[in-house]
């Protein structure tokens, strides 16, 4: 079993930049493959970001040149580093652990761009 916190949403105008971060329990954080995903009203969930946890990373294309998923093992978590911000991103951001058939979620942080 695997416990994901989300952390860092906020209110941020359009063009900042916020840092998320998901801390998950566990000794084996570094077979998992780690995702960011986010759902924002109506619209279904969305992958954003993904590692491997031989450090391959996949964006989607909305967001590509301007997040980076990264991962410190050490401290078993995952982070999503956001600049250039748009209204567009706004949704709830939820840290997913993959392995094998293997699936946990986080509870989501809401994360808003607006002026």
């Amino acid at each position: 079993q695997v416990q994901l916190v989300e952390s860092g949403g906020g209110l941020v105008q359009p063009g900042g930049s916020l840092r998320l971060s998901c801390a998950a329990t566990g000794r084996i954080f570094r077979i998992y493959d780690m995702g960011w995903y986010r759902q924002a009203p109506g619209k279904q969930r969305e992958l954003v970001a993904r590692t491997s946890s031989s450090g391959i990373t996949y964006y989607t294309d909305s967001v590509k040149g301007r997040f980076t998923i990264s991962r410190d093992n050490d401290k078993n978590t995952v982070f999503l580093q956001m600049n250039s911000l748009k209204p567009e991103d706004t949704a709830v951001y939820y840290c997913k652990a993959d392995f094998g058939s293997q699936g946990y979620w986080g509870q989501g942080t809401q994360v808003s761009v607006a002026s």
